[in-house]
């Protein structure tokens, strides 16, 4: 027991942890941080989001401003995307690559305009798990000279409202009118009377927003949203709620060994417009050659869950394993993340899974498993 609250006393915690505490949320450890898994279970939390609004503590993700002259373009060169077309309230999800073309993070990039004196202003979210990584491959690569990088990972909290009826709840506290803000989306706001950063985005395939504000701030906005009736959650239902939308989770879906390509993330990767950037041989390469595996969505027969880490077989041969997996509450069937041959990652092709020993069938389906009627678009 004592070894456990060592472990429990050496783990981060948010501003809102006692308020998971008070609601008698079960924790978990998750990149460095004591983290609530559940508060009244997966299933409820998870069908909240789908049906109505449930709201999540993020603030363990990393945060990032950035600021100075020609920074969009010196981004240019560390990421496979084009900055270049976002405009000022507009964001970007795109990767830092090695050299390799592998993933270093998945990343979200928010292009705040510029000053008067013609600096840049960029918003960056990162990985929890990463972010000291993350910090340290930015400042190698950015001419410091140029750029003031500030790590607002500890001091600010990021709510995340999502749901069908996230404007409902949220929009009394908030000034600015929610409705004019587009997907990917984003303004400086004012939350309860206090300065905030909202963005439409989010990782449960629903609508909704991100909401960064001051640990005090989140403490009275997490109140305010629970009297409403927004239902706590936790990271089993961001699990889930992620995994139906075949949203990749860094660590498992993808890592620096995985290139964007062979992740299905080619649509981030913008060869044509813009110029050189790390990794970028190796993904002209892959264009032009094939990649030789892919991660794809599979589907399960029954209540035959493929877990992280099981075998993926075709005629008693191996050939991947299982990235994520789970009972999709939504769809009512077992759904996965696999990375395969690419000569069998066509869709409707017949696989199989080893569970416990046992080869059971699983089939390529189309992705995402689930999309929402609900999201905006741009």
């Amino acid at each position: 027991m004592a070894n456990q609250e060592d472990n429990a006393q050496s783990l981060a915690r948010t501003a809102l942890y006692q308020l998971g505490v008070e609601l008698k949320a079960r924790f978990t450890s998750f990149g460095g941080w004591e983290m609530p898994v559940q508060f009244s279970g997966i299933t409820r939390e998870h069908e909240a989001v789908r049906n109505t609004a449930g709201m999540f503590d993020i603030s363990h993700m990393g945060k990032f401003t950035l600021q100075g002259k020609n920074l969009i373009s010196q981004l240019q060169s560390l990421v496979p995307s084009d900055l270049s077309r976002l405009q000022p309230g507009q964001a970007q999800y795109t990767v830092l690559l090695n050299p390799q073309g592998g993933i270093i993070d998945d990343i979200i990039v928010y292009h705040q305009g510029e000053d008067t004196t013609g600096k840049q202003r960029v918003f960056i979210i990162v990985n929890a798990a990463t972010t000291a990584k993350d910090k340290a491959w930015l400042l190698q690569h950015l001419d410091q000279n140029q750029v003031q990088f500030q790590d607002l990972s500890p001091e600010k909290a990021l709510i995340a409202v999502q749901g069908p009826k996230a404007i409902k709840y949220l929009q009394p506290l908030v000034q600015e009118d929610l409705q004019a803000i587009k997907a990917f989306g984003h303004l400086q706001a004012t939350v309860l009377g206090k300065p905030a950063f909202i963005a439409r985005t989010g990782y449960t395939g629903e609508d909704g927003f991100e909401v960064m504000v001051d640990p005090d701030v989140a403490v009275e906005l997490w109140q305010s949203l629970h009297n409403a009736g927004v239902i706590p959650c936790g990271l089993g239902a961001r699990d889930t709620l992620r995994l139906e939308a075949a949203m990749a989770l860094y660590g498992q879906d993808i890592d620096d060994s995985t290139t964007p390509l062979e992740a299905g993330l080619g649509w981030l990767v913008h060869l044509d417009t813009k110029g050189d950037f790390i990794g970028r041989a190796v993904l002209e390469q892959q264009k032009a050659e094939g990649v030789q595996r892919r991660l794809v969505g599979l589907q399960t027969q029954g209540r035959n869950i493929a877990r992280h880490g099981y075998q993926i077989l075709s005629a008693g041969k191996v050939l991947g394993e299982v990235t994520s997996g789970t009972l999709s509450l939504t769809l009512g069937y077992p759904i996965a993340l696999a990375y395969v041959p690419t000569k069998l990652a066509a869709v409707g092709q017949q696989l199989e899974v080893d569970i416990r020993g046992k080869a059971y069938p699983a089939v390529v389906v189309k992705r995402p498993f689930y999309r929402s009627k609900n999201r905006v678009t741009n």
